[in-house]
């Protein structure tokens, strides 16, 4: 008689993003897909991808980003997370149980990057413009854009963001989410500021 392979445990993580209530990032204890990150807007492009299509199922589901163990979805507003997470969480879960790859890599990699870096460089160019610097002027702050190629955004902090101890929350949880809703583009965002010799310097541990 064969011994039975115990089914191994599989932990998930939700976390609703402050600066985007829309969209929840599932933290899982293993290997969803190697890579990525892969986009998905719709269930059109999700087509022959196990996990996006079945996540796309999900009445309320908008967008689905994977990028090794982390699932974010994003939803649409009418929708509540505590109707959605618990069956996002399953749909992991056997998706991960059943050992069939979660991505058809051949059709996100033509989502990803399926627009010359000028076209992101542009839409990004118009973020920062109209909305980024928008926002953070009243801190006295500016973001620019200092170069966009091939997934990587580079960009730079001055005035009050420069040396500012809150200038890594401001980047992470409120451009960088913003960036990667109208660019999925953007796979590394890199501060190029040199903190330490603004007015009041910080020093990243």
């Amino acid at each position: 008689m064969s011994e039975a392979h115990p089914v191994p445990l599989i932990t998930i993580r939700a976390e609703v993003l402050l600066a985007d209530p829309d969209t929840c990032k599932f933290t899982v204890s293993q290997t969803v897909h190697p890579g990525g990150p892969f986009f998905f807007g719709g269930p059109e492009p999700a087509a022959g991808s196990p996990l996006p299509e079945q996540l796309f199922g999900l009445a309320g589901v908008a967008h689905v980003l994977i990028s090794d163990n982390v699932v974010t979805v994003g939803k649409v507003d009418h929708v509540e997370w505590s109707q959605l997470k618990a069956a996002i969480g399953a749909k992991i879960r056997a998706q991960l149980l059943t050992g069939v790859p979660a991505v058809l890599e051949n059709t996100s990699r033509k989502v990803n990057w399926g627009r010359p870096d000028a076209e992101v460089r542009a839409a990004i160019q118009e973020l920062i413009d109209g909305e980024v610097n928008r926002g953070i002027a009243a801190h006295g702050g500016k973001i620019s854009l200092v170069d966009y190629h091939d997934g990587e955004l580079r960009i730079s902090m001055s005035g009050g963001c420069q040396g500012c101890a809150s200038s890594q929350v401001t980047l992470r949880q409120g451009v960088e989410v913003m960036v990667r809703r109208i660019a999925p583009e953007v796979v590394e965002i890199v501060d190029t500021t040199d903190h330490g010799a603004g007015a009041t310097p910080f020093h990243a541990r």
